[in-house]
């Protein structure tokens, strides 16, 4: 939303509705179906029986799924003839017929209702081509945030770390790593898993590493990553943004074995405070981290290829520091909110021109 304001656009939250339903259990999502239906109507009928230019001009849903369809922005978009845009939706052929059938097919269905269909990652693009409809045009608007927080906390790195470091018993004359990651069960247990088998084969370096995150597998996680690197980690639980930023900063690597990650938010994070990454080119990280350039990519599920490319940026402080400041200069210049904006904007531009004449997609109400 943030994006689309900065765009010129006035921005509305059509609904607070929740189409969610994570258990499979089929009877509440045809309830919530019919929520959501009876949601839409109300809301089209509330908008034809005001004033034309009270209506909203396009129909903006983010992140729809087999768990999460969107019930809604098809049938408003239908109603009031407006364009109907998708951002990060996901389709899994292999849900079909499962306890989640409904929601697949709903998902499925607004996939292929969608005048737009934007991406975060080129693995999303490339499954959602083989399904949207032929008219739908599928953009790549990678992920995005603000980078003005991370920077202000740049510039005053030295008096983070030293802060850091006296609350933490950390050597400022050491390398820190970062990890920033819930801790639970799944995907993001067997990346902290990966991780400490990475670390166990970096004992022969100097370094520390820094633990952002809390969680239900916390105690397993504290356990396994002591035993991996004794009197090198420092648990820090969950922390708000402001401190996140001062972390990052302070910091000299963020490390992250990134099992099944989708793309990684706090890997642009750390970018943004400038700071170089080292992760595994799982799914959309290649799409948040240019290998070589802003951080270095081992192959998927390869902790020793992990420990090997921490091992050359720990031992080459001339090597990070300039990977850290491209990192900087490539969230400030490719993955701004404000970059957001101008790709928003040219998006809605090329879909008004591929669209039947309706009202101009300019400063109006995105729903």
């Amino acid at each position: 939303m943030d994006a689309l304001r900065l765009g010129g656009h006035a921005v509305e939250l059509g609904s607070d509705f929740r189409s969610f339903e994570g258990d499979g259990n089929k009877t509440r999502q045809a309830l919530i179906r019919d929520e959501g239906c009876a949601v839409a109507k109300r809301l089209v009928a509330q908008w034809l029986d005001g004033a034309q230019q009270e209506r909203p001009e396009l129909w903006f849903t983010y992140h729809l799924y087999y768990k999460a369809p969107d019930w809604i922005g098809p049938r408003v978009s239908q109603a009031l003839g407006i364009p109907y845009v998708v951002a990060e939706a996901s389709y899994a052929a292999r849900r079909a017929g499962g306890p989640w059938a409904l929601g697949h097919t709903a998902a499925r269905d607004a996939i292929q209702a969608a005048n737009l269909l934007l991406c975060p990652t080129h693995e999303d693009m490339a499954g959602l081509e083989q399904v949207a409809a032929a008219q739908t045009r599928v953009l790549r608007l990678p992920p995005f945030l603000d980078p003005a927080p991370y920077r202000a906390a740049a510039r005053s790195r030295d008096a983070q770390r030293a802060s850091l470091s006296g609350a933490h018993g950390l050597p400022v004359h050491e390398p820190w790593l970062v990890v920033v990651a819930m801790m639970r069960s799944g995907d993001k247990l067997a990346s902290y898993r990966l991780l400490a088998q990475a670390l166990a084969r970096l004992a022969d370096v100097a370094w520390q590493i820094l633990v952002v995150g809390d969680g239900s597998a916390r105690a397993e996680i504290q356990a396994f990553l002591e035993h991996a690197a004794p009197r090198r980690t420092h648990f820090l639980g969950e922390c708000d943004s402001d401190e996140l930023a001062a972390i990052y900063a302070a910091s000299d690597i963020c490390i992250w074995p990134s099992v099944n990650e989708a793309y990684g938010m706090a890997m642009l994070e750390a970018q943004a405070a400038g700071i170089p990454v080292v992760a595994c080119a799982v799914r959309g990280v290649p799409d948040v981290v240019c290998d070589g350039r802003t951080g270095l990519l081992a192959a998927p599920g390869d902790a020793a290829g992990l420990a090997d490319l921490a091992r050359e940026l720990i031992n080459d402080p001339a090597r990070r520091t300039a990977m850290g400041q491209a990192a900087a200069q490539f969230v400030a210049g490719e993955r701004s909110t404000g970059e957001a904006a101008r790709q928003l904007n040219r998006a809605f531009a090329d879909l008004q021109a591929h669209m039947p004449a309706t009202a101009p997609l300019g400063s109006g109400t995105p729903a």
